[in-house]
């Protein structure tokens, strides 16, 4: 397949990418079961879903060393923590601003390898941050004007960034020598243990949900999973710092769908910080690309 056909061949994947991960805060927004509920059955069920695969390649499990089954079982913590912190910040704020603020992902995860693995920064990669931060102000200052339970919803969906950084940076360290599904399945599996030990503690009803809300747990498995199998099935013709910038079209097509389906507008101020975030990470990206061009910029 020469480069010409492979660009127009990869655009629609990338579309459907797109859209489909823009989806889950919109069933997020539609279900009324508690944030760690949410988080929990899409856990469970999206490892169900890879159960299939993964009997295939159980052969893989033996590679996996006690050490990096630790690392593998904290990770799965951060990404459950990701989840409940995120799904509970689209239950106080809007889809563009708990999106927008999730689109920092990248710049946190040079923050910490920053400051955990003494990496190296330019002062160009410092400027385009501070486009992006300041945007990520700007937004979360349009939501002064909504409620209290706003500004705590963009707070969460920012610790929600640093927990799914923590998963990344956890993860790449912990295990290269499986295939993505096993990691997948692994680290899906730990995070669902931990939200359901969670919500038993906690007391959180685990069932009695109708069938709507059993629905949106099943859709929110499969739909943000699609984009994760298109994702890889493209890593096959792109780079995945390449497939890292959809992580910009998250937020744009979430809040599309939100303003569609959920009626949510965004003030003056939001706008002008949603497109400096927007800006700000994509320079950012096209910097990190052209400063490690055979690197992995990951998106959850």
């Amino acid at each position: 397949m020469n480069q010409a056909n492979t660009s127009k061949s990869i655009v629609l994947p990338l579309i459907i990418s797109i859209i489909a991960i823009s989806f889950a805060a919109i069933f997020v927004k539609w279900s009324h079961a508690p944030a760690t509920i949410l988080s929990m059955y899409r856990m469970i069920l999206a490892t169900l879903l890879l159960l299939p695969v993964v009997w295939f390649k159980r052969a893989e499990f033996k590679k996996i060393a006690n050490k990096e089954w630790l690392l593998l079982f904290v990770a799965g913590l951060f990404l459950a923590l990701h989840f409940a912190l995120w799904f509970g910040s689209l239950k106080l704020t809007t889809v563009a601003s708990s999106t927008i603020i999730l689109a920092l992902q990248p710049i946190i995860a040079l923050i910490g390898g920053v400051i955990l693995f003494k990496e190296r920064t330019t002062k160009s990669a410092l400027m385009t941050m501070g486009i992006a931060v300041i945007g990520a102000v700007m937004v979360g200052w349009g939501d002064f004007g909504l409620s209290r339970n706003a500004i705590l919803g963009d707070i969460l969906s920012f610790l929600s960034v640093i927990a799914v950084v923590g998963y990344l940076l956890i993860g790449q360290k912990a295990v290269r020598k499986v295939s993505h599904w096993i990691y997948s399945f692994t680290v899906f599996g730990f995070a669902a243990i931990a939200l359901v030990v969670y919500n038993l503690l906690t007391g959180v009803a685990m069932g009695g949900y109708d069938s709507k809300e059993w629905g949106i747990f099943v859709l929110l498995a499969i739909v943000p999973t699609i984009s994760h199998l298109i994702n890889n099935w493209l890593m096959n013709y792109v780079t995945a710092t390449t497939i890292s910038m959809s992580i910009l079209g998250e937020p744009v097509g979430a809040t599309i769908l939100a303003a569609i389906f959920l009626g949510e507008r965004l003030v003056g101020w939001q706008i002008v910080g949603g497109i400096l975030v927007l800006v700000g990470v994509f320079l950012f990206i096209l910097q990190q690309m052209k400063r490690y061009p055979k690197s992995k910029i990951q998106k959850n």
